[in-house]
Parts: structure tokens; C-alpha cells; sequence
């Protein structure tokens, strides 16, 4: 297949910034995957050259079960085009089906430097969650993120506050790079949503909802049938006044009226003018069924792409051929700035 018969093949092609995001392909996507990242994506689609991978090269910095690894892999793939993401406007594609992923990242690890490595808290945080395998994988990640973002000349890089670090390292060695070989990399710079950014924790609303959580009551999972959505919200946290009212003092209401207002398209001040009347009880339920109602929509869809095999390995097959074409251009000027050989066509 020629790449300008592929699906988004206008990728690059028409002067707009390009935009790099990814998700690692462990754990079962949340709510707050959704509402913070996948939903705000897909409005990004007019404005930006997209490029969204499946992050399965990250993924075995911890043990996996590989048919585990290729079926969650497979899923979130899935999962991105139910979320609304348009394969004729996104290039979405497997991190391990583009070589030059890896490829770059070695380059890029010989221009980064040990004292930046060791300032990472992500490597302190998995090193102490998993003791028995502290891998070089584990300590380079931040580089081949680096190279995950660079190989496509980002111009933005959607990050939320936990992932600023790891942008940051990036810009350090681009900006690096091209100090010694010329205008070589795009310096990216961070994109952050104007709502849903943080999702909460059920359980603990002063923490980030996670799909590795190990309290499966303190996440909505994207697959969550309705009774399991409502049953979940009816046991989140809230306080003891019982005021459905949006306060820094009040976390686990503030979290409720956000994921309500997320879910409804409705102002907090709407929200809380909804359910002025109202207690804790009735409005977790509200919240509850309106999560579900927004869900219901995407898990269909998923359960109709799962039973197209044919269309979704046709994606997988042309945007992995896309993602190599773009990824190419980058890898070889960086191979020829410094010095590799080049390849006799």
C-alpha cells in the first residue's frame, strides 16, 4: 500500500502543529483517563497533526504477562477509536510497530546525563513499588519518552502535572542536541486541558484517580456496567454537612460537581443550583447514572470494534506504516548529524 492511499494520509501535510500522547498499554483505563485525556483529544483533531500511540515498550519496564500485554494492547487501540478519535484524522499506532522509537532513544541517551536521570522521581517511586526488578529500562524511561516526543517533532505534548518532569528532560535534550548539531528537533512545549485535567480518587479525593489503583472501588473503569458505576458513587467519599457546595475544603464534593458538570456539559454554578435541595445520597446517585449515560455510548462502540477484527488490524496495519513514514524523517537527519553511515538505496 502507498502511504497517500492510507488512512490519514493528510497527516503533516498541511501545515499544522503536531501534537504527541500516549498511553501505557497496563491496567484498565479509567474516568479519569477519559474525562482528562482521551475526551480532550478528540477535540484536538481539526487543530493538530495527531499522533497517539499505545505505550507497549514502557509497558515492560515491570514484568508482564505477554498475552495479557498484547490483549490490554489491542484493547486500549480499540478503546481510543470508541472514544471518538477518528483514524482518518489521528495517526494511532503501536509504540513497538515503530522501530525508531527505540532507535532514537539510544541516540538520545548518549546526550543524557546521569545527574538528570537521578533527579526523576518516577524511577524513585517504581523503584520502590518494584524492588525485585529495579531495570535499566526503568531509570532510561524518561529518555525514550524523550525520544517518543521528539520523533515526531511535537510542537505539544498533552501532560498533566504528574508527567511535567518527564516533558521538561525532553525539552533539556532537544535543546541540547540541538546546541551541537543545528535546528535538528521542534522544542515541545506542554498542552494542558482547560477542564478535566485531574480526576479524583473515590476513595481518597486528594489523589489522582489510577487505573492502578488497588481499590477498585476508588476508580470508574471505562467497561464499568451502569449498577457498577452507581454502586461505586454512592460509596465515594464525601464529608459530614451533607452542602453539595464546590470548596477546596469539601475534596470529595468538589470532585462529584466536577465529574457531573464533565459529564452534563453543565457550570459548577449550574451544578450546585441543580441540587441545592438535595443531600449526599440523591446526588451521588445523579452523579452515577450521568457517568453511565456518557459511558454507554463508547462501550458500545468498543463492543462493535472488537467483532470487526478486520477493520481494526487494517488501522493497526496502515497507521503503523504512517507512523514509521514520519518517525523516518527525523531518525535519519538525527543519524546523519551524528555521523552514522548513510544507507546505500
Amino acid at each position: 500500500m502507498r502511504l497517500d492511499e492510507g488512512i490519514g494520509c493528510e497527516l503533516m501535510l498541511d501545515g499544522k502543529k503536531s501534537i504527541f500522547s500516549g498511553m501505557q498499554a497496563t491496567g484498565t483505563l479509567t474516568l479519569g483517563n477519559y474525562l482528562g485525556a482521551l475526551k480532550n483529544w478528540v477535540e484536538l483533531e481539526d487543530e493538530y497533526q495527531c499522533f497517539y500511540c499505545v505505550v507497549d515498550m514502557h509497558s515492560i519496564t515491570v514484568r508482564q504477562d505477554p498475552a495479557e500485554l498484547r490483549k490490554r494492547a489491542r484493547a486500549l487501540l480499540t478503546l481510543y477509536i470508541a472514544a471518538g478519535l477518528n483514524p482518518e484524522k489521528n495517526c494511532i499506532y503501536y509504540q513497538s510497530h515503530v522501530s525508531g522509537h527505540a532507535e532514537l532513544g539510544w541516540i538520545l541517551n548518549c546526550f543524557t546525563y546521569m545527574g538528570e536521570l537521578n533527579r526523576m522521581t518516577q524511577f524513585k517511586d517504581k523503584s520502590a513499588k518494584h524492588a525485585d526488578n529495579i531495570n535499566a529500562g526503568l531509570y532510561t524511561y524518561p529518555v525514550l519518552m524523550a525520544a517518543d516526543i521528539l520523533l515526531f517533532q511535537s510542537d505539544v505534548v498533552p501532560v498533566g502535572s504528574d508527567q511535567k518532569q518527564h516533558l521538561e528532560i525532553a525539552r533539556d535534550i532537544a535543546t541540547r542536541f540541538n546546541s551541537i548539531y543545528g535546528d535538528v528537533f521542534t522544542i515541545p512545549e506542554p498542552y494542558i486541558g482547560k477542564q478535566g485535567a485531574r480526576i479524583m480518587s473515590l476513595q481518597d479525593p486528594d489523589k489522582k484517580m489510577s487505573k492502578s489503583d488497588e481499590n477498585p472501588n476508588a476508580s470508574i473503569y471505562l467497561m464499568d456496567d451502569k449498577d457498577t458505576v452507581i454502586r461505586k458513587f454512592k460509596r465515594a467519599v464525601t464529608d459530614s454537612d451533607n452542602q453539595i457546595r464546590y470548596s477546596e475544603d469539601k475534596p470529595g464534593i468538589k470532585n462529584l460537581i466536577e465529574i457531573y458538570g464533565l459529564a452534563t456539559g453543565k457550570s459548577v454554578a449550574e451544578v450546585e443550583a441543580e441540587f441545592i435541595n438535595s443531600g449526599y445520597g440523591d446526588f451521588k446517585l445523579a452523579v452515577g447514572e450521568a457517568v453511565a449515560d456518557l459511558l454507554t455510548p463508547l462501550q458500545t462502540r468498543f463492543d462493535e470494534l472488537q467483532k470487526d477484527k478486520a477493520y481494526v488490524d487494517g488501522i493497526i496495519k496502515s497507521n503503523a506504516e504512517k507512523a514509521n513514514y514520519y518517525a523516518t524523517k527525523t531518525l535519519r537527519k538525527v543519524q546523519k548529524k551524528v555521523g552514522f553511515p548513510e544507507r546505500i538505496r
